[in-house]
């Protein structure tokens, strides 16, 4: 399914066990961040090549969500959105640690190019479907993250009124829902896979 591709929002400790994973607070709102469209890339099995020389990089598997039609007040999630696929949150874990002392933002931990890989987007008819298996990453074949929407502290449905009310929310836009705990570093010559249950939904090597 073709997604035209617009504002990339991202939700930022949306699971519980990933928040306290890295010590941080778990947030009483969604807690709301941007990549540029250019980080997006199809997750098809090429090889995808990372900075290098920065620091740690670590994956971050994500359910991603699409906007098929322009939000409007009092819109339903099962409206408002037409597609789901799964991603990557890649961060530069050393420079958002420093970004984060600082106070500044994370755009140069979280922006760079090929850091929000996605696999082929799915029709999505209701949001029932998400709740009816995990999504899962492996690494060099092994399971490293599972998650389940019924696990999120924020449900979908939230997240969508909150991002339409505070920046807008259009067709085109799509919203990576948060990433469960297992999050750990990368390195050239990994070989990632992303399973929607039992189903392969694309894969990856680390260049």
């Amino acid at each position: 399914m073709n997604v035209e591709i617009r504002n990339v929002y991202c939700v930022g400790r949306n699971y519980k066990l990933h928040a306290e994973e890295l010590g941080n607070e778990v947030p009483t709102e969604p807690m709301i961040f941007l990549k540029p469209s250019h980080a997006v890339v199809p997750l098809d099995g090429a090889t995808l090549e990372l900075p290098q020389g920065k620091g740690d990089i670590h994956f971050e598997t994500e359910l991603v969500v699409a906007v098929g039609r322009n939000y409007e007040p009092g819109m339903t999630a099962d409206v408002c959105l037409n597609a789901f696929a799964f991603g990557i949150d890649f961060t530069l874990r050393d420079v958002q640690s420093t970004l984060k002392k600082k106070g500044h933002p994370w755009t140069a931990a979280k922006g760079f190019k090929s850091s929000a890989p996605v696999t082929p987007f799915l029709p999505l008819e209701s949001l029932d479907v998400l709740e009816q298996q995990d999504f899962s990453l492996f690494k060099n074949g092994q399971e490293v993250q599972r998650g389940h929407v019924k696990d999120m502290i924020f449900s979908i449905q939230h997240i969508v009124e909150y991002i339409a009310t505070q920046y807008g929310l259009g067709k085109g836009d799509i919203i990576f829902t948060g990433t469960p705990a297992g999050v750990g570093p990368t390195t050239s010559g990994d070989h990632f896979e992303l399973y929607w249950g039992s189903e392969r939904q694309g894969s990856f090597t680390i260049g």
